[in-house]
């Protein structure tokens, strides 16, 4: 529908456009407002949060399929991360986006790596 509004270019169809902009916003705000809802309201107080460092993500997407693209450009990183912060607050959780002691940062596919060793390591030894 986006599309063959913006094909005709009239000044019915911007107006239309506007308002499926803004639907899309609203809808995007209600979706990190319950996700970060249930994330702090879910685990117990003094909780961590780690977050990734999602700066530039939109400049990857250039790799992505067109059909699947929509789906990783429209998510609202900087406002879920915003919204998580000031919940987390709220309920005595903290938000971290890289280690406090040695600052370490590194691609997302290491750190996942790194993790799924770690928690492997973990089952065997139990």
């Amino acid at each position: 529908m986006r599309k063959e509004l913006q094909k005709k270019q009239t000044s019915s169809a911007r107006k239309r456009l506007k308002e499926i902009g803004q639907r899309e916003n609203r809808y995007m705000t209600d979706v990190n407002h319950c996700i970060t809802k249930a994330l702090v309201t879910k685990y117990p107080r003094g909780t961590l949060f780690v977050l990734e460092d999602l700066t530039g993500v939109r400049n990857a997407t250039e790799k992505v399929r067109i059909r699947n693209r929509y789906v990783s450009v429209s998510w609202a990183f900087y406002q879920f991360r915003q919204m998580l912060e000031y919940k987390a607050e709220l309920y005595g959780h903290k938000v971290i986006f890289c280690c406090k002691n040695c600052s370490y940062k590194s691609n997302d596919d290491r750190i996942g790596a790194m993790n799924l060793y770690r928690m492997g390591v973990t089952h065997l030894a139990i």
